[in-house]
């Protein structure tokens, strides 16, 4: 009654009579209209910032220190949203300082490992992490004296929040290069050159 009273108040400069059928109409196509409205406000605010989910890995052997140097480019909104599901509270990796270092070594140890083909684990050593533009760099180390012939890497960082998520990862030893891509369904891999 109230929604008739309201259009035939609107339109009565014009002469112009609604009728309790036109009324609903109105009323029902502005009611639509609003929820198409909200619901596209909320899609939009609520999509990712990307529409794909990937890491790089670079793994370059130094062969003066006896170490792989290790740089991981992850996306930062990604990586705080798994950080923060792992510490069970907001992460932001744009503060300044280094507090969330210990979160972030944390959280690559249980995502990234490697064992050599002696079946032994390597240390992996965080050394730090830098913001750049959306990603961030994670810095890590693993010091290797013996001849590199394989092992299995361990590569599934992401892979607990995005089914999509792809890590690859490049491996440089003596004038070699090889890349292996990771996926959900594979998140360890022989990375030998043979």
């Amino acid at each position: 009654m109230y929604s008739r009273l309201f259009f035939n108040s609107l339109l009565q400069h014009k002469g112009t009579k609604v009728s309790a059928k036109n009324a609903k109409r109105t009323i029902s196509f502005f009611a639509h209209s609003l929820r198409l409205c909200v619901l596209l406000i909320i899609s939009t605010a609520s999509r990712p910032a990307h529409d794909f989910h990937a890491s790089v890995t670079q793994m370059q052997y130094n062969a003066k220190e006896h170490t792989f140097e290790i740089s991981i480019r992850i996306f930062t909104d990604d990586f705080e949203k798994a950080l923060s599901a792992a510490a069970n509270t907001r992460v932001n990796l744009d503060a300044p300082g280094d507090k969330n270092d210990p979160l972030i070594e944390k959280y690559i140890h249980a995502h990234f490992s490697y064992v050599n083909p002696q079946k032994q684990t390597k240390s992996v050593k965080y050394i730090g992490h830098e913001v750049e533009a959306d990603a961030n760099w994670l810095y890590l180390e693993m010091p290797y004296t013996e001849p590199f012939r394989g092992g299995l890497l361990k590569q599934n960082a992401l892979m607990e929040l995005f089914d999509d998520q792809v890590n690859m990862v490049n491996v440089q030893y003596q004038g070699q290069k090889k890349t292996f891509v990771f996926r959900k369904n594979q998140p360890v891999q022989d990375i030998s050159f043979d």
